[in-house]
């Protein structure tokens, strides 16, 4: 970190300044632009939301004076603007890509079609791509991934997500030349796959949630989809379908996550998980066949093995984004990315009885949710990934509640940007 700070106040010095693109100014959005107005050498020089009050909050509430801010949604005004070292905020996504002197963009927005748009515009203007949009990343990562190495950009997730938290874990373990067995996520609370905007209304505004957003979080799809984030940049796979998601503090992990002829609950190792009772953390289990490293991990109080547990105790999200936009623009490196191809999907799975006719919604919603599964399954039986279901797809057959939905039971909107990623995908990579 402190070759960073350094690097970064030789830049301000230099009025060098990395200058970043942030689209989505809700929760995640107006934290990082608030954090990043702390940091020497970084910018949030465009910021953008369909709604542009919010945009224009987002800089206000940083203490950055209005008369350094333009409110435009022309290119050549917001050019300007930059160049004489102001801020700018529009309504227009296509503006973070295409703005000058911008280096990286940031997708802030959840939205999966909005995640895939905003990625090829800024591989295609030969902009790094920083995602906190795990939900676009989940479905179509592997392909923008090969696309921005192409193009000799930077695709990456982000650090204080917690995908990017376990991988740092997992670069810290690989690198040292330990054997890596599992890796996972906690969770606040037990999964009520029922949940809905209606049901949460009341605890969304008490936690400046929009409604849609913490559905997604207690109906299990947001896990689903980080889960799939981290089995794509490791290989690792999910144990069972949607995971075991025990109830365990950090002592009793490795007694339960150990393969079934040990005493534990698995039929395999090198797979991802998610525990209740350790969140907000993120957590790793490791071994070595080595007996002086045991004798030396015992000796450091890391328990008495064979297998040891790395635990972090907390994520900070978008407040660490900054970190990731430093290591794409300065190092040419991703904090966490799709390297490994295609492992695994989040596939959906009704959420009510549904009938033919009807119209699905969206991650987070009134009618389905997510549920992690092997790539190679999903694909075997045609299950969805969910970040291709949205408002304009269209029930063929009735389906029941708990139902995996397959292609043939609904319409999609072929024409979505994400959609056609995602046929890509599959002709390119699998």
């Amino acid at each position: 970190m402190s070759s960073m700070n350094k690097r970064l106040i030789k830049l301000a010095n230099e009025k060098n300044s990395i200058k970043v693109a942030i689209v989505g100014a809700g929760k995640m959005g107006k934290g990082l632009v608030n954090q990043m107005t702390r940091i020497k050498g970084m910018v949030p020089a465009l910021v953008i939301n369909r709604n542009v009050k919010k945009a224009l909050y987002a800089l206000l509430s940083a203490g950055i004076r209005e008369d350094d801010i333009i409110v435009s949604n022309s290119l050549k005004d917001i050019n300007f603007a930059l160049e004489r070292g102001k801020y700018a905020v529009s309504e227009y996504m296509d503006l973070a890509a295409k703005a000058y002197g911008i280096q990286a963009v940031v997708d802030a927005t959840g939205v999966p079609e909005v995640g895939a748009k905003l990625s090829l515009d800024a591989i295609e203007n030969k902009k790094h791509i920083i995602m906190l949009n795990v939900e676009a990343d989940s479905v179509v990562g592997p392909i923008l991934y090969k696309q921005a190495q192409e193009a000799g950009v930077i695709y990456t997730g982000t650090a204080g997500d917690e995908p990017g938290a376990v991988m740092e874990l997992y670069d810290f373990a690989v690198g040292l030349g330990f054997e890596v067995l599992v890796i996972g996520k906690g969770k606040n609370n037990p999964i009520d796959l029922d949940a809905n905007p209606d049901t949460v209304y009341e605890e969304a505004l008490r936690k400046d949630l929009k409604p849609h957003m913490l559905a997604a979080f207690i109906d299990g799809t947001n896990t689903m989809i980080e889960m799939t984030c981290m089995a794509n940049a490791t290989g690792f796979v999910p144990d069972v379908s949607g995971g075991h998601g025990v109830e365990s503090n950090i002592d009793n992990l490795t007694n339960i996550f150990k393969l079934k002829e040990e005493g534990g609950i698995l039929n395999k190792y090198k797979i991802v998980d998610y525990v209740r009772g350790i969140a907000p953390g993120v957590f790793l289990i490791f071994t070595t066949n080595l007996e002086e490293i045991h004798k030396q991990l015992e000796y450091l109080n890391m328990g008495p093995g064979p297998n040891y547990v790395l635990y972090r105790p907390y994520h900070l999200t978008s407040l660490e984004t900054p970190n990731t936009i430093y290591e794409a623009c300065v190092n040419n490196r991703a904090t966490i990315a799709p390297t490994e191809g295609v492992i695994a999907d989040t596939v959906t799975v009704a959420k009510r009885d549904l009938k033919a006719g009807e119209r699905l919604d969206r991650i987070g919603g009134y009618t389905v949710y997510g549920s992690i599964e092997e790539h190679e399954i999903a694909k075997k039986e045609n299950l969805v990934p969910i970040g291709l279901i949205d408002e304009n797809t269209k029930v063929l057959k009735d389906i029941k509640k708990g139902e995996f939905i397959t292609y043939d039971m609904i319409e999609l909107d072929t024409s979505k940007s994400i959609y056609k990623l995602r046929k890509l995908q599959e002709e390119q990579i699998g």
